[in-house]
């Protein structure tokens, strides 16, 4: 089935039409700023020549302002800007200057080790910051229709291809993303060598001989690389003392048991870490770093998608079952273990160390997106809705200028929103999966519109004749969703819309009377360590001659629940998280005078309302304990934009 592009939804109203507003007016412009505040920017310029300076941050740091120019890219389809589009322009042409001829940019060993290349691949991240290169190159050719950075990305794509189109497994990348950008290139271009080199990249991942060994020897070089640049660092600012004042930001505050560091270690030499224990064909559960882990299963589904490669799907929504019923907390956030950023083992969910990073969640959604589309399957799409709501909002404050790298579900009082960190990956992340969420709304062909997300905005659709379908929608606060569908004439195909796990059922109606609709069977699940099932999803079925101007609405059953955990789970087990919709709640200890930890609700008492008191207005649920104290449930996605607080996802009942 077609996706609309970007240019063929827009988002005008209600909840998200705000969030894109502050994306587009004030966090794509700030993160830009930070990005010049750290020199990520100026690192390009002294590679270009046209700048005297040493290059500061990590080795991986180009991909940082990569997913920066993909998000200002796709943001200037619906909100254009002189003042944003000088920035894109200007920036393509500072990387036109720094790509050398043969298409290599990579400012770290440009700058630092000129003459080297590929080395140390599992550490230093080569291959996934020309994969953010190739990604942004595709958005700005689709949103604005030029091609500068496609031909530059292009240009990186066709040297990865002369260099490792036969190369062999020991040229994977230690993070995976190439891949994912290789079959989007291809999508565009039509040139089967990226999809080809996609291929193999996958399938070569987990098959590298001795990879233990030659894990700590890149480590141990990687290590002695980074030495060389400090020790250049330091005599370059012997010269230039009046740079000294400089230094990045300071990494995110997590909690880290003693024995994180243990597990990290035998995590990354046994190659668990980035996917490379096993072939991809032979892994069988979520392991690793959880955003490799899920960029590797994103771009598994992309190629399920390609005839032939259908054997895949099986697996693929096994893995998925796993991880989603064994390695998730309830908010949908994924990596339950610091250091290593990852999975740990099955019911391994303590709330109060879970690292869930705002990046592992928006990985969980680009797969479970592409499994919609691989499938069709209800449950897909609603985990993405969820995480978007929770494990993915979370990462971003009210302003649009403070953001979480690690979102535990649990708090003492310790973690704050921080305005930028020294590894900011998450940030622009976020604001490129923002700025391209109309394209999620729906898919369709000649015969079926099928809606996916219930956010209010306008979808051209171009089946047998054009359609514009005119989504209304009240969620994720209240129940009420409008569908109108705009056309010439009478036309016969099916509207389906997902029927959301969280909802107890729901009314439909036709033009103001209440019709019948075919309900699919919810797919069989298992039981889930976070309570959730989103097995339970489905699609409801509207097979009808549809007339210009026809209104369906639908009214969802949109219960209060208490989500038991499993009483395996270290922190919360035999506890409950309090959803209303699509939305997790917490206790903020701003709003709650009692001791938070220890708090007993009384389910019945629970109301939603609109509190014009609180964050300048929002969405709560008010409520009160077995106690009798009043309580004060804050969305989940909104906690700490107002200070220091302590906060719990949890309570008992």
């Amino acid at each position: 089935m077609k996706e609309p592009t970007l240019h063929e939804v827009t988002l005008r109203s209600g909840f998200w039409a705000d969030k894109l507003k502050l994306n587009a007016e004030t966090a794509i412009f700030y993160q830009w700023q930070q990005l010049e505040n750290t020199r990520c920017i100026d690192n390009f310029r002294i590679a270009a020549g046209m700048k005297e300076g040493f290059r500061e941050g990590f080795f991986f740091s180009d991909s940082d302002a990569y997913k920066w120019l993909d998000a200002a890219s796709r943001i200037l389809v619906h909100a254009p800007s002189k003042r944003l589009r000088k920035l894109v322009d200007d920036f393509i042409g500072i990387l036109e200057k720094a790509q050398l001829a043969d298409g290599y940019l990579y400012t770290y060993n440009q700058i630092h080790f000129a003459g080297q290349r590929w080395v140390d691949l599992q550490i230093e991240h080569e291959f996934y910051c020309l994969g953010h290169l190739i990604e942004a190159g595709v958005s700005h050719f689709e949103a604005c229709g030029e091609r500068r950075l496609l031909n530059i990305a292009i240009k990186a794509a066709d040297l990865l291809v002369r260099n490792f189109a036969q190369s062999l497994p020991d040229y994977t990348d230690g993070h995976e993303e190439i891949e994912i950008a290789l079959i989007k290139l291809w999508r565009v271009t039509d040139n089967i060598e990226y999809l080809a080199l996609a291929k193999a990249f996958l399938e070569r991942r987990g098959t590298i001989r001795f990879f233990g060994l030659k894990m700590l020897l890149q480590v141990l070089d990687s290590g002695r690389r980074m030495g060389i640049v400090s020790r250049r660092r330091a005599a370059w600012l012997n010269k230039n003392p009046d740079n000294s004042g400089f230094n990045l930001p300071a990494r995110n505050r997590h909690k880290v048991p003693f024995w994180a560091g243990p597990r990290f270690m035998l995590q990354a030499l046994n190659g668990k870490y980035n996917q490379q224990h096993l072939a991809v064909e032979k892994q069988t559960r979520a392991e690793g770093h959880a955003v490799r882990f899920t960029y590797l299963k994103t771009a598994e589904a992309m190629l399920a998608q390609v005839p032939g490669h259908e054997h895949r799907i099986q697996k693929l929504r096994s893995i998925w079952e796993q991880m989603v019923t064994r390695r998730m907390y309830v908010t949908g956030g994924i990596g339950s273990l610091p250091l290593s950023e990852g999975f740990g083992r099955d019911f391994e969910l303590d709330p109060e160390v879970a690292y869930a990073e705002t990046c592992a969640a928006l990985g969980s959604m680009f797969w479970s997106h592409e499994m919609g589309r691989l499938t069709g399957e209800a449950q897909f799409e609603d985990l993405y809705e969820w995480q978007l709501y929770n494990a993915a909002s979370v990462g971003i404050g009210r302003d649009g200028c403070s953001y979480f790298y690690n979102n535990p579900l649990v708090s003492r009082g310790e973690l704050a929103r921080a305005g930028w960190y020294d590894i900011p990956c998450c940030p622009s992340n976020l604001s490129r999966v923002w700025a391209a969420l109309g394209k999620n709304l729906c898919c369709y062909d000649h015969s079926e519109i099928r809606v996916n997300q219930y956010i209010s905005g306008e979808v051209q659709i171009e089946g047998r004749q054009p359609i514009r379908l005119l989504i209304d929608s009240e969620l994720p606060w209240q129940t009420r969703v409008t569908l109108k569908l705009e056309m010439e004439r009478t036309d016969s195909f099916d509207l389906v819309m997902r029927l959301p796990a969280w909802a107890a059922g729901s009314k439909v109606s036709l033009n103001g009377k209440e019709t019948g609709v075919n309900v699919s069977r919810s797919m069989p699940g298992k039981p889930s360590a976070n309570g959730l099932d989103f097995f339970a999803a489905r699609w409801m079925r509207l097979s009808r001659r549809f007339n210009p101007g026809d209104e369906i609405r639908l009214d969802f059953d949109m219960p209060i629940s208490l989500v038991r955990q499993d009483k395996r789970i270290r922190g919360c087990g035999g506890k409950a998280a309090v959803t209303h919709g699509p939305v997790v709640y917490c206790l903020e200890s701003l709003d709650n005078s009692h001791d938070i930890f220890t708090t007993a609700v009384d389910p019945e008492s629970l109301q939603a309302c609109f509190d014009e008191t609180i964050l300048d207005g929002t969405w709560v649920l008010r409520g009160r304990s077995r106690k009798g104290e009043a309580l004060v449930f804050l969305p989940y996605m909104l906690w700490a934009n107002r200070g220091p607080s302590k906060m719990t996802v949890f309570v008992d009942s």
